[in-house]
């Protein structure tokens, strides 16, 4: 494990997870429930983000075999439909529909998945698993995850500090930069077919 190259582990799925587009949400679905009641939610929502990556994670490799694909396909194909979720990101008003929720479940669905666990964050895991090993891929996530659950307990503060367009600005550079890095993962992917 190189330390050095975390990094370059921890900013794909930081970009992926998109945490400051997820706040404005969060305060809406949470809107009318007690503290305990959002300690609740936020607890839920990391731990189903948290399952969720690792069971797609460990299956991941074995849809690969029995499908007969390649990681250079998945490259290709998680790049492009990684693209196309940063375009939309980028060129939508709304980054999701909103809509408020009194229930303590909206930790497990739709926050934990799929707000926080999307299909962004389920393709750079398994990209980035293939490049840098299991060790610091999770390790990326666990901090990852950890940034979610702090932001999540001051979502209030955080909104009022950076304001609604300063999220909205973050959220507006995170959808670049996923861009990005899917166009590097469809050019490594096609980069390694042609060798």
């Amino acid at each position: 494990m190189n330390i050095k190259e975390f990094p370059e582990v921890f900013i794909p799925v930081f970009v992926a997870i998109d945490v400051f587009a997820l706040l404005p949400l969060f305060i809406s679905y949470t809107k009318g429930l007690s503290q305990e009641g959002i300690r609740k939610v936020i607890n839920q929502s990391i731990m189903t983000a948290l399952f969720v990556s690792i069971g797609f994670v460990a299956v991941g490799e074995g849809i690969f075999r029995v499908l007969g694909l390649t990681v250079n396909d998945f490259k290709v194909a998680g790049g492009l439909v990684l693209l196309v979720i940063a375009i939309l990101d980028i060129v939508q008003q709304e980054h999701k529909s909103q809509r408020k929720g009194l229930s303590t479940t909206v930790g497990v669905v739709p926050i934990g998945v799929p707000m926080i666990v999307g299909p962004a964050l389920l393709t750079t895991l398994l990209v980035l698993l293939e490049h840098y090993g299991a060790v610091m891929t999770l390790l990326s996530l666990l901090l990852n995850l950890s940034i979610v659950w702090i932001l999540f307990r001051n979502a209030t503060a955080v909104v009022k500090i950076i304001g609604k367009d300063g999220i909205l600005a973050i959220s507006k550079l995170m959808a670049i930069l996923l861009a990005s890095i899917a166009v590097m993962m469809i050019r490594l992917g096609i980069e390694n077919m042609l060798k």
